[in-house]
Formats: structure tokens, sequence, C-alpha cells
């Protein structure tokens, strides 16, 4: 196989300390998400855990970072003033890929210009922008990275009432990535999707879920795709959803900040993938290793590696192998 290119991908990191907020930002979802925060998730999401992922990460020396959604938690300025200065921290825009989470597009803001202060993250670079031009926040967006991956970010995240955390991506959003991924295959290349929400049916709990996740499956199976990630559940979960390209791995990731078991919620880490190309330049492998804490403030091991390959019976078209789970707005 041809040598490999390295890909980190984070999710849901909701980072910390979240401050206490004007009386102009008010609103019933925000004070129903910041008691939230007061009275349990202050206590599971860390941002010293944050740190220690991160101060890992810096070691691996990946080719690009994918980030994919909830970096913040109730949508207040101060928030996204704090993520854009831990995106800096990763690395340039170059190096990194964000799409929002259902956190970061919270409820609707004011004057504030909200996850547009990460919009460098958020958009094509010169390569994709012939495929999709325009000025971020853009979806979809699509970057190369080395020369034969395409990452293509769609942003799931709309404005919701309290106690609803689902997302939809829009008529709009998916017909451009249904055009985008086609040309991408035409041009022989591994198409990497990366959204907020778990894209295929029955993924996740009414409330949480997709809503038009039946028209992107569609898509997908039309048009395409290689791999697809995805946060959102605060879960490791992989299922396999067949394609016109063939079986696709999907792939779920814990939130980055789990600093003490919450639930059903495992203990924070992040996935790196190692993309192989085949030496007959007709087939593609991905090997998973999983690197995260296994104890409350750490230290970051491996706590996973393996190939990404379909095992047992192949799944029915449009099949998922992951069972709806609950979740927390």
């Amino acid at each position: 196989m041809k040598p490999e290119i390295t890909i980190a991908h984070l999710s849901d990191v909701h980072l910390a300390p979240l401050a206490a907020f004007w009386p102009n930002y008010w609103n019933a979802k925000r004070f129903l998400g910041f008691a939230n925060w007061v009275v349990r998730r202050r206590k599971s999401h860390l941002r010293a855990v944050v740190d220690l992922l991160t101060a890992d990460l810096a070691h691996r020396h990946v080719d690009h970072i994918a980030v994919s959604g909830d970096l913040i938690n109730i949508g207040l300025p101060q928030e996204y003033e704090r993520a854009l200065l831990w995106l800096h921290s990763l690395g340039p825009p170059s190096f990194v890929s964000v799409v929002p989470g259902n956190h970061d597009i919270y409820t609707r803001l004011r004057k504030h210009s909200g996850v547009g202060r990460w919009a460098r993250y958020m958009e094509s670079d010169e390569w994709g922008a012939e495929l999709a031009p325009g000025p971020g926040p853009r979806f979809p967006y699509v970057r190369r990275i080395g020369k034969w991956v395409a990452l293509v970010g769609l942003n799931s995240a709309v404005p919701t009432p309290p106690g609803v955390a689902s997302g939809e991506l829009g008529a709009k959003q998916i017909q451009e990535c249904h055009r985008v991924l086609k040309e991408l295959g035409r041009r022989r290349m591994f198409r990497l999707v990366m959204i907020h929400h778990p894209p295929l049916i029955s993924q996740v709990l009414a409330g949480r879920d997709l809503k038009d996740a039946a028209a992107l499956e569609q898509v997908l199976v039309d048009a395409g795709a290689e791999m697809v990630i995805h946060g959102h559940n605060h879960r490791d979960m992989v299922s396999w959803h067949r394609t016109s390209a063939g079986l696709m791995p999907v792939v779920g990731i814990a939130s980055a900040s789990i600093g003490r078991v919450h639930r059903y919620e495992p203990l924070a880490r992040y996935n790196i993938y190692r993309l192989y190309r085949t030496a007959d330049d007709h087939g593609w492998r991905v090997e998973l290793i999983g690197r995260g804490i296994r104890e409350p403030d750490g230290p970051v091991v491996q706590v996973e590696r393996r190939w990404l390959e379909p095992t047992g019976a192949t799944p029915a078209l449009g099949s998922s192998a992951i069972s709806a789970l609950p979740g927390n707005p």
C-alpha cells in the first residue's frame, strides 16, 4: 500500500468554564442550558482533559485535524471567542477543519456573528473553491488533504427550541453535497464527509436526530463517499452503509472533554485515521487509532487500534448497525 495520510478527529469539546451571562442574552433555552451546566455538565466536561488530549495530539504529527462540532455550550459571545483561541492553539485554518454542532448554533443571536468567528476554519481551500466557492462559513466546503483525500464539511446545526437538539441540512445543502460528491468521485478522491449529527436514520432518538437523514442517506447511496465522521452522541460508534462506491464506514466519537463518567458517556478520547491507498490505486484501507484516558485525570494512552472493516453479515442498503441512543440537548 502507498504511504498514508493521517487525520485526527475530535468532537464535542464543550469548552469550560462557562461564565455567567448578562440579562440581554437570557432566553428560556439558555437559562435551561446554563442550569444544566451548573448542576451536571460542569462536573464531567473538564478543560483540563481537553488540554491533556490536545497536548498528546501535538506529538502525533498528523496531516490534518477535523473537529465535528459542539466546541461550546450555550452560544454566548465570550464562548465563541474562547473557542477561536482554542482553534488557534490547534493550528492554522489550513490545518484544522470545523463544522458546527447544535451547541454552537444553540439559539438565535442578536448582533454577534456567532460561528462566523470561526469562518476561516469552515471554508474551502484554494483547490476546493473550484467546487464550493465562497467565504466561510460556507457549507458544504471542500478541502484537499494530501493528494487524494477530499474533506467535505456539512452544517447540520440550526437553532432549536428548549429541550430539542435535532439538526437539519436543508434542501440546498443536500443538493450541493450531491453535486460535490459526484465530482469528487469522478476525480477518484477519497471522500471524507464530516457532519455533527449522526447521518443515518435511527442512530439517535427523536429530538436529537438529523431530520433530513433520509435525504442525506440517499445522496450517499447515489453519489457515494468513502467515509463519514460525526459527533453528537458522545459515544464511540461505527456503522456500515452501502453506497454506490461500496460499503462505507460511518464513525462517531466520544466527547473530547469527559473527565468523569456521565451516564452512558465514556471518558474522553480522539481518533486518528490512517488512510492508505492500495498499490493498484483502485482501493483504500482505513486504520482507526483511538487515544484517550482510561481513568479520570489521565494519562492519555492508546485505547483502540483496528482496521475499519465490516464484520459479520453485510448490512442491507441504508441500514445502520447502531441502535438509538439517549442524549442530552
